[in-house]
């Protein structure tokens, strides 16, 4: 009778393994549009760290811009890669229009990191995206949920996330750098 129960259970958690692997969804199966509406795949991001951060022009935290453009062009070629996503989620702080929201980031920032279209990072339109970084049972790390603009996830070279930075942490701070320098 006990090997039929310790069988039993062994079953039952090996079939709950399964299906928690079965629901999460991989990193690169994802993909978006770029502010010019090009589509753009995940899949090319093999290999790198990804920073995804969640933006905003009228924001208290807009002028991070300048950091996240100093960040990307300190390890663009270390296998580095910054992904703005435009959004309204949070007091109307994103009003505009792809085309305004990129001559905007390009006139006052001089952002040349990766910005995709205006997406909404929380709530029953949230991007795909979003959904697999704040959502444990696609990402397999953890539950979260975007506080506000300016947000960072931080997603490794095997496409797992690993970590967040809420807005107050600032793209140079040592949490974000000492990750992608791999300490």
């Amino acid at each position: 009778m006990k090997i039929r129960l310790s069988i039993l259970g062994f079953a039952v958690m090996f079939f709950s393994a399964f299906t928690l692997i079965q629901n999460q969804s991989s990193f690169y199966d994802l993909k978006t549009k770029t502010i010019d509406g090009k589509e753009y795949l995940f899949a090319n991001l093999k290999g790198k760290k990804v920073l995804i951060v969640n933006t905003a022009s009228k924001c208290g935290f807009t002028p991070q811009y300048e950091d996240l453009e100093k960040l990307n062009k300190m390890y663009k070629d270390k296998n580095f890669v910054i992904i703005g996503f435009p959004a309204n989620n949070f007091m109307h702080q994103e009003p505009g229009k792809n085309i305004d929201i990129k001559e905007f980031c390009t006139k006052n920032y001089g952002v040349t990191f990766q910005m995709m279209e205006k997406i909404s990072v929380k709530g029953d339109d949230m991007d795909a995206i979003y959904k697999w970084l704040t959502k444990k049972e696609l990402n397999g790390k953890m539950n979260s949920q975007v506080k506000w603009n300016f947000q960072k996830y931080m997603i490794d070279e095997n496409g797992n996330l690993f970590d967040v930075a809420y807005s107050n942490e600032k793209p140079m701070d040592d949490k974000i750098v000492n990750w992608i320098n791999g300490k």
